[in-house]
């Protein structure tokens, strides 16, 4: 439930920040395109199936995307917005990346091979 929160509160995250709150261009830019990538793991995390497990396990590796874009633009922008929305948004990866990794762990590797 956290990872699922998570994830679609990054995809609003990015779309708002890329199309109103602080874009690269006034106006928007293709940047908000970034929020697309983080809807196909979606319904592999909202997938009663057992085989879920696996989605979690390459949504941790992908998250760091969008982390690591975080980092660098909260280091880097001269807006203090989008270095505040950048700060968020490292946030909801790391939230991300924990509940993931703990449904990963809690959930037995047996069930996702059959």
């Amino acid at each position: 439930m956290i990872a699922l929160t998570a994830l679609c509160m990054l995809a609003a995250l990015c779309l708002l920040w890329e199309w109103l709150l602080a874009p690269v261009r006034p106006g928007g830019s293709w940047m908000v395109l970034k929020a697309l990538p983080l809807l196909i793991p979606l319904p592999g995390i909202l997938s009663p199936s057992p085989r879920r497990r696996y989605t979690y396990q390459w949504s941790t590796l992908f998250i760091w995307l969008y982390f690591t874009e975080g980092v660098v633009r909260a280091w880097s922008d001269i807006s203090t917005v989008s270095k505040t929305l950048a700060a968020i948004q490292v946030v909801l990866c790391v939230a991300f990346f924990i509940a993931a990794v703990g449904h990963v762990r809690n959930t037995p590797s047996h069930l996702a091979k059959s």
